[in-house]
């Protein structure tokens, strides 16, 4: 009577379901956290780098040069095109005019902190060699993915965008 009692528990199948779900859900969920995240982050590089080849033609074609303050009109361009994804206040870049291409150095310098070390502003002039770098840490929400992808100090990860171009010949000066 005993023995007929414990075999039949090895022949239900009533919770089955109920255990493997809770087994795997965690696991599960950890995984679309993961996918979202990452999503996420691919997602601000690209919205960076959009915004600094869109900001980057306000310089190009010398409308920033024009403008009365070259560095807010570059700034607000900027901020426009990736304000909505990225906090602006948190974008770093540098503006350099170049001797040539040969002579752009992509990768700019970094403090302990993560941050880039500030050059002055020098948006060019007319047809000069400009270099334009952007960088964004992009703060990780999950702990545990930041020790997987995090690069920066903070949990970030660092996301940069370069571009170098040279300016159009915009002097449209009218002889008189």
């Amino acid at each position: 009577m005993t023995i007929r009692r414990f075999t039949g528990w090895f022949g239900k199948t009533d919770g089955t379901t109920d255990i493997e779900f809770s087994l795997l859900a965690v696991p599960f969920i950890f995984f679309v956290i993961v996918i979202i995240e990452l999503s996420l982050m691919f997602l601000g590089d690209a919205v960076l780098n959009g915004a600094v080849y869109d900001a980057s033609r306000v310089i190009r074609t010398g409308a920033a040069q024009q403008s009365g303050d070259p560095e807010t009109a570059f700034g607000d361009a900027l901020c426009s095109q990736a304000g909505l994804m990225l906090d602006c206040d948190a974008m770093e870049y540098q503006v350099e005019t170049l001797e040539s291409f040969e002579e752009a150095d992509l990768e700019p310098e970094f403090d302990e902190d993560g941050h880039m070390i500030p050059v002055p502003f020098d948006a060019g002039a007319v047809s000069d060699i400009v270099i334009i770098r952007v960088t964004y840490l992009y703060p990780l929400l999950t702990p545990m993915i930041g020790q997987f992808f995090a690069d920066s100090p903070g949990n970030t990860k660092l996301l940069m965008a370069t571009t170098v171009m040279q300016t159009e010949p915009y002097d449209f000066e009218e002889d008189e």
